[in-house]
């Protein structure tokens, strides 16, 4: 079993029974997006923005 510290902000994936966390936007300003196809996740994109 694995444990998440609820107590921080963040996006997880499971995926093959595996916890990941998604990287940050290295900035704090941007989106993360999870690609899915046929009910799976393919991957996930990251992008950011400099103010």
């Amino acid at each position: 079993m694995v444990k998440v510290d609820t107590s921080k902000d963040g996006v997880y994936i499971i995926k093959d029974g595996e916890l990941k966390k998604v990287t940050d936007p290295l900035t704090g300003f941007g989106k993360q997006t999870i690609a899915w196809q046929q009910g799976k996740i393919t991957h996930c994109e990251v992008t950011f923005t400099e103010k």
